[in-house]
C-alpha cells in the first residue's frame, strides 16, 4: 500500500529522498494539494515529469470519495464519504449567521457508546489517518464556500486518535498547507482524560470543548459511560490544567433531553462546574436519531433552563438543531451503510 502524501507535514515532504537537492519542489507539491486542491499528480503542471513518475510510483494522493450528499433547507450540508477500504465517514457544514462550521470525523465509528449518539451504536472500526481528516476540510473548501470554524466533533473521539488528530491540526494550521488559524480549530472530547493530559503538551492555541451532558456522576455514568473511568472531578481538574497558561475559553456542550438532565438541580450543578473553570455552556436541544429513547425539550423548557444558567452568571449559547431533515446527527448516514 502506498503512503498518502496528505499524511505528511510540509516539513516532512522536504525530507523525502525524492526532494533531495530540490526542497522548493516540496513547497510546490504542498501548494498544489492545499492551495489549489489538486487531487492527482497529473494536475501538478509545474513539477517535472520524472519527479511525478517517481512520486506516483511510491506515493498516492488519496482523496475522499463522496458517496452521498444531503442539503437541508436550513443550509446544512452533509457528506457521506467512502474511504479507500470501503468504510464510511461523515462530515457536516453547519451555517449559523456569518459562521460556517465544518464538523470533522476522526474515527470510523466510536468506542465510547454515549447513550444518545448514533456513532456509538456503530461500534469502532478504525482510526482515521491525518489526510483523511484534512481532506474533509479540503472538500468543503474546494466547493467554494467560506469556512469560518473547524470542529473535530464528527464521528469518533479525536483524543483517542491523538497523534493522527494533532498531525491533522498541524497540517491545517501550517502556512504552507491550509493556513487555518489555530483559534478557528476546536477539538471536542467526551471526557477522555488521558488525551486532555497529552493535549496540555501541545503548543497550539486550539480550543477545547467537552461534551458534558450531565453535571453529576450518577447521570453522566449513564449517558456518557467514559465517566465511569474518568469522573467529573478528575475531568474538571484536567480541564483546569489545560487552560492554565492559555488565553483560551473552555466550552461545555450540553444536550438538553426532556425529563433527563434539565431540572433546576441540574442547572445549579452545571452552573457550578462552568463557573469553576470559566466555561461557556453551549446547550443543544436533543435531536432525534434512529433510537427514540429520549425526547427533545420544548422551546419553553429550553428557555427556562438557559435562564437558570444565565441568572447564575453562566455565558450560555444555544445551538439550534440543524439539518434534522437530512439526518445530520453524527453517524446517522454511515450507520445505515454496509461495506
Amino acid at each position: 500500500m502506498k503512503n498518502n502524501l496528505k499524511d505528511f507535514l510540509p516539513a516532512e515532504l522536504k525530507k523525502l529522498n525524492e526532494m533531495a537537492g530540490q526542497p522548493f519542489r516540496a513547497a510546490q507539491l504542498s501548494g498544489w494539494m492545499y492551495k489549489k486542491y489538486a487531487d492527482s499528480f497529473s494536475a501538478m503542471k509545474n513539477l517535472p515529469s520524472p519527479l511525478i513518475k517517481t512520486l506516483s510510483s511510491k506515493y498516492e494522493i488519496n482523496n475522499l470519495e463522496p458517496a452521498e450528499k444531503q442539503c437541508s433547507k436550513d443550509g446544512t450540508v452533509k457528506y457521506l464519504f467512502r474511504l479507500s477500504d470501503g468504510n464510511f465517514i461523515e462530515s457536516v457544514m453547519i451555517p449559523s449567521g456569518e459562521r460556517r462550521t465544518v464538523c470533522i470525523s476522526s474515527q470510523v465509528g466510536c468506542k465510547f457508546a454515549c447513550k444518545f449518539c448514533a456513532s456509538g451504536r456503530m461500534g469502532f472500526a478504525r482510526n482515521l489517518r491525518p489526510g483523511e481528516m484534512t481532506d474533509q476540510a479540503i472538500h468543503f473548501l474546494r466547493s467554494g464556500g467560506k469556512i469560518t470554524n473547524y470542529v473535530f466533533m464528527g464521528m469518533g473521539e479525536p483524543l483517542d486518535n491523538f497523534d493522527n488528530t494533532i498531525k491533522a491540526v498541524m497540517i491545517m494550521n501550517d502556512p504552507a498547507a491550509l493556513d487555518i488559524g489555530a483559534r478557528r480549530i476546536t477539538i471536542s472530547t467526551c471526557g477522555f482524560v488521558p488525551g486532555i493530559k497529552k493535549l496540555c503538551g501541545v503548543d497550539l492555541q486550539i480550543n477545547l470543548s467537552v461534551s458534558l451532558h450531565a453535571a453529576n456522576d450518577k447521570l453522566r455514568d449513564e449517558l456518557v459511560p467514559i465517566n465511569r473511568r474518568y469522573p467529573i472531578k478528575e475531568l474538571i481538574k484536567e480541564c483546569k490544567h489545560y487552560l492554565s497558561g492559555r488565553n483560551r475559553l473552555l466550552t461545555f456542550e450540553y444536550i438538553l433531553i426532556n425529563g433527563v438532565n434539565m431540572s433546576a438541580e441540574d442547572a445549579r450543578a452545571l452552573a457550578g462546574l462552568a463557573n469553576s473553570v470559566r466555561a461557556k455552556v453551549n446547550v443543544i436541544p436533543y435531536s432525534s436519531t434512529d433510537s427514540e429513547d429520549f425526547r427533545a425539550p420544548s422551546k419553553d423548557e429550553i428557555k427556562h433552563f438557559t435562564g437558570l444558567l444565565e441568572r447564575a452568571g453562566v455565558n450560555v449559547t444555544e445551538r439550534l438543531s440543524k439539518g434534522s431533515d437530512i439526518s445530520a446527527a453524527c453517524g446517522q448516514l454511515a450507520g445505515r451503510r454496509t461495506r
